[in-house]
């Protein structure tokens, strides 16, 4: 990763390149700028995080630290693919003691080359990261092709695309390295048919924890039934504990009249993370609400009539409920167990409406794993530009990797082998 100068956000020249043959493409600096008819002709509502709207409200983060790049690719003159980047500084501090370190190492050692790239402002260095894909959520959601094509095909339009943006984002600052994310990891015995691994470094990150419910489960109480006494009991416990608190779904104008106090809830999670890059808006929730209409749902807890915890989650197709942010009172979690009701309260919403998978999203997979929910691997490729990065390559990649943990299984055994 290479210190450098902050992101600069220049008029784009919005005109067509050459890729591969055949292959164009057009790279827009705002969605208020995407030719809307072009990339929802790709879209076609197939992928909720790519549609404009969404991308739009992410160019509103607080930090200021990020900028997107938009692509659409042309097939023949005609709209065949679309592809999301993000452009990240970030702060050696992002990554606390694990990169410090590696920081003042390469500083005492190369002081005089990276002294141009050093802020000298007192901050700490800059780094910065081309990302295909979207750091705010996990998944698939880089890039989409209208018609099905060969993955081996896709990910070679995709690297080449990727080599042309690099080297147009050179030209207003320098990239320190190029993350892809993220991939469903291959079933077991498949070829793998994605990125040039003589240039690119492939790597596990935190599962996915997704939730597989059983047919014929029609309420909470169903599920937890198929539980063995262990993991009944403990459930039980942890929902009474719940039973003081009072759950409420949220309109729009209801998610702007609480939008302080939720912000409030949400900065504990994030305050909390692991990894912290890119902060949401004030107005992230409600403006969610309005974009995605009811395939957005908010539920906001009350605990003596104030709110101490809420859940987000996305009504995606194919059957899925999708866990978004939450967000809860730590001071409180351990009391009320906020945090194991906020799972309870995903899975009955699953339920209810009917849906055959739950994603839980990353982290806590141990917890999540005691509700029956199992791990969906993803793989993320990462490319260093230059030998700084190459030298923060290996504990960057130790610093996303999964830790250890130990998968639970709370179903009875006869229940567990029948699914």
């Amino acid at each position: 990763m290479f210190f450098c100068k902050q992101i600069e956000k220049l008029k784009s020249h919005y005109k067509r390149e050459k890729l591969e043959k055949n292959f164009d493409f057009i790279t827009y600096d705002s969605a208020s700028e995407v030719d809307v008819d072009s990339w929802n002709e790709v879209l076609q509502n197939k992928n909720l995080y790519l549609d404009l709207n969404y991308l739009g409200l992410l160019e509103n983060t607080p930090s200021g630290n990020f900028v997107s790049r938009f692509v659409i690719l042309f097939h023949n003159n005609k709209p065949a693919a679309i592809a999301y980047f993000q452009v990240i500084d970030f702060k050696a501090s992002v990554f606390g003691d694990i990169l410090d370190s590696k920081v003042n190492q390469i500083k005492s050692h190369r002081a005089r080359l990276f002294e141009h790239y050093i802020d000298k402002s007192g901050d700490d260095v800059v780094m910065r990261l081309l990302t295909c894909g979207n750091n705010i959520v996990s998944g698939e959601h880089a890039f989409l092709f209208k018609d099905k094509l060969s993955d081996s095909h896709q990910f070679k339009i995709i690297e080449e695309l990727i080599e042309r943006i690099g080297k147009r984002e050179k030209l207003r600052g320098k990239i320190s390295a190029i993350l892809v994310k993220d991939f469903y990891a291959p079933v077991k015995g498949t070829p793998k048919c994605f990125f040039n691994t003589d240039k690119f470094v492939e790597f596990s990150v935190e599962p996915n924890m997704v939730v597989d419910i059983p047919a014929g489960v029609n309420s909470l109480e169903n599920y937890i039934g198929l539980f063995s006494k262990k993991y009944r009991n403990r459930a039980k416990s942890i929902l009474k504990s719940g039973e003081v608190l009072q759950a409420k779904q949220l309109s729009f104008e209801e998610i702007q009249k609480h939008e302080k106090a939720i912000y409030s809830l949400y900065e504990q999670v994030y305050n909390h993370a692991k990894f912290k890059l890119v902060k949401l808006p004030v107005n992230y929730f409600s403006e969610c609400k309005q974009i995605f209409g009811d395939k957005f749902i908010f539920t906001l807890f009350y605990l003596n009539n104030v709110p101490v915890a809420f859940t987000s989650g996305i009504d995606l197709n194919a059957g899925c409920l999708e866990a978004h942010y939450i967000g809860f009172d730590y001071e409180l979690n351990k009391e009320n167990e906020l945090y194991q009701n906020i799972l309870y309260h995903f899975l009955k919403q699953a339920i209810e409406l009917k849906k055959q998978r739950l994603n839980l999203g990353r982290t806590a997979a141990e917890i999540k794993s005691t509700i029956g929910a199992k791990a969906q691997d993803l793989i993320c490729y990462v490319r260093p530009q230059n030998t700084v990065s190459k030298v923060i390559l290996k504990p960057f990649i130790n610093f996303l990797q999964p830790g250890e943990w130990i998968p639970r299984n709370p179903f009875k055994e006869e229940t567990s082998l029948s699914y």
